[in-house]
């Protein structure tokens, strides 16, 4: 996401929009919103602006289309309506809207004023929701913008309604108004999502090199108070362990880096890394769900160091009005999802045994995945804009050539992590994390894929490692040899030699006398290599009609693997017979091996253990 200028040593080119106004410098007069929830029991807002001082040219005013941390096209547009713009003295101006996401204003006289209303029922990263229990605003699906204006300053007030008890949670700079904020320029109002709401709040304070800084817990939730203060207490606890991981804490901006939580039933679960924040939505309860709500903190707060200040430069800037493409989501993404476990276990949030079958099950999805044939983590990276929350209506076949670049990156990380403790002395995956701190975050200095591999290179003092670890792994498609890294460890990792025989990874429905395949068939299954499909309908197994939701399963508990079925399938206005041949269901598992030498026992123990000192 682009960060604010003041902030970030790089040049921005701003793309204007024809006949507009130039770009202001930051200190011009700031714009000016405001926000109100009168109709929020039918999931609306008013929001109002106001820009000043503007040259006499035509102003272009957007709904963004991105959002920072997504990277695919979100049309915030649909949602804004009853748009009404004047001039300073609440006189008509010429609108023009050349897209759908733009308002081209003429004729202001200097100053501009819009109202607007928004609609907005979905609360997790990238959306916004408005109800009678809280407002959930990510900026770029509220706000109107000026991308000619985008270096002024912004301050944005906050009406309350009367008796909610609301407060407002944000990384905007506070004022001597608990409802009124501030932002450095537009970059950084995009940046910075609100939770407004009747929030429980914790907070600790943190020694840093730059010094004390406050992290704090503003949480809307149905729980009570005794299961915040155990939330905040580990979530203490993980923050301690990647700043150890990562060598230092940032320099947060204003001194404060808030977690927006937000765990009701009517949210939606997500978790949203932005400079000096994150969000986090879930639908499950601080009863029931604490281990994965930690999980998603772990996640996110690694982001505070990678992604929003050791900064991929295909991400800068980021553009709110096409997709946003990079090379490196297998890093700045994947190894924040191998990151979180390391620091869930040396956080005593979950033990040895659950760690290792997580990792465990991260090399199994690594190995099995399809999609390895097409794209390497790179190229896995490139297909966000298709796949990180994206949405289309035509069938797609993500399941045979896509594998998360969180898991694969995930998978990377461990193999990297691991191939370091058994090769290299008192060299770890952590000191990786360090070098590109040093080099590209406390700087804040973009990276590419190169980088990588140099600081690799750096902290192993072995160029041709480096080289071919990522020729084989980061920009080839094969996969590490987990069973030998996992015996380095103490650690056994293999199939599963028990697993029950299948048919198919495809989702397989029962209805109307037979069993329709309701999803792709997955490459290299049965189903699959006997020319099985989404919508292929199977209706008898070697004479036996599949009349009765268990009859399939009741065929398949007394074959063998290698056993060849005969199978009639319906599809596409034909029928057929195909021959089937079973397999087991593919499927590893992980665990500590009691017997495992000792020198890979102390590799496991350091694995594992705590780095924070506590």
């Amino acid at each position: 996401m682009r960060l604010p200028s003041f902030l970030f040593a790089v040049v921005l080119t701003l793309t204007a929009t024809p006949g507009a106004a130039t770009v202001e410098p930051p200190s011009a007069t700031p714009l000016r919103y405001r926000i109100s929830f009168e109709n929020r029991a039918h999931r609306e807002a008013r929001v109002q602006l106001r820009i000043s001082d503007v040259g006499p040219g035509p102003v272009a005013l957007r709904m963004a289309r991105t959002s920072p941390g997504r990277y695919a096209l979100h049309e915030f547009a649909k949602n804004v309506y009853d748009v009404v713009v004047t001039d300073g003295q609440g006189r008509a101006v010429q609108v023009d809207r050349p897209d759908p996401h733009q308002w081209t204003v003429s004729g202001h006289g200097g100053e501009i004023r819009v109202a607007y209303t928004l609609y907005a029922d979905r609360a997790d990263g990238t959306y916004s929701q408005i109800d009678q229990s809280h407002a959930h605003l990510n900026v770029p699906a509220t706000f109107m913008f000026a991308p000619d204006l985008l270096e002024r300053p912004v301050e944005l007030a906050v009406d309350i309604p009367a008796g909610s008890g609301w407060s407002v949670a944000t990384q905007l700079a506070p004022t001597d108004d608990p409802a009124v904020f501030r932002a450095p320029d537009g970059h950084y109002f995009m940046d910075s999502p609100l939770e407004i709401a009747a929030l429980d709040r914790r907070s600790w304070t943190v020694t840093t090199a730059h010094g004390p800084k406050t992290l704090q817990v503003a949480m809307h939730h149905q729980g009570t108070p005794a299961e915040v203060d155990r939330y905040a207490d580990q979530a203490r606890a993980i923050t301690a362990e990647l700043a150890a991981v990562f060598g230092g804490w940032p320099d947060f901006d204003f001194e404060t880096y808030t977690f927006l939580a937000c765990y009701v039933p009517w949210a939606s679960g997500d978790g949203m890394e932005h400079r000096n924040s994150t969000v986090l939505t879930s639908t499950g309860s601080l009863a029931r769900s604490m281990t994965g709500l930690l999980g998603t903190v772990a996640h996110e707060f690694v982001h505070a160091w990678s992604i929003e200040r050791i900064r991929p430069a295909t991400l800068e800037p980021f553009d709110f009005e096409a997709a946003n493409m990079s090379r490196e989501l297998w890093f700045g993404e994947g190894f924040t999802s191998y990151l979180d476990d390391v620091a869930l276990v040396r956080a005593g949030v979950i033990d040895t045994d659950d760690f290792v079958r997580r990792v465990g099950g991260t090399a199994a999805q690594v190995v099995a995945a399809p999609g390895r044939r097409f794209f390497s983590p790179v190229e896995m990276s490139m297909q966000a804009p298709f796949t990180d929350a994206a949405t289309s209506v035509d069938p797609t076949n993500r399941g045979n050539t896509f594998l998360s670049y969180y898991t694969y990156g995930a998978g990377v990380g461990l193999a990297l992590d691991l191939t370091l403790r058994g090769r290299f002395d008192d060299v770890t995956l952590d000191d990786l994390m360090q070098e590109m701190w040093r080099r590209h975050g406390d700087p804040e200095r973009p990276y590419d894929v190169d980088d990588i591999e140099a600081a690799l290179a750096a902290v192993t003092d072995d160029a041709g490692f480096a080289r071919d670890f990522f020729d084989a792994y980061v920009r080839g498609r094969e996969a590490p040899d987990y069973a030998a890294l996992f015996r380095g460890v103490g650690v056994v990792w293999g199939e599963d030699d028990d697993a029950p025989v299948y048919l198919s990874a495809a989702s397989l429905r029962y209805e109307d006398g037979g069993v329709t395949v309701a999803s792709n068939t997955r490459a290299g299954d049965p189903l699959y290599e006997a020319g099985v499909d989404r919508g292929d309908r199977l209706v008898r197994v070697d004479g036996v009609a599949l009349d009765g939701p268990d009859a399939l399963a009741g065929i398949l508990e007394g074959a063998a693997p290698g056993d060849r079925l005969q199978v009639t399938v319906e599809g596409r206005g034909a029928s057929r017979t195909v021959a089937v041949e079973v397999q087991r269901r593919p499927a590893w598992s992980a665990a500590v091996d009691p017997d495992a030498p000792s020198e890979a026992v102390r590799r496991r123990t350091d694995w594992v253990a705590s780095k924070a000192g506590r």
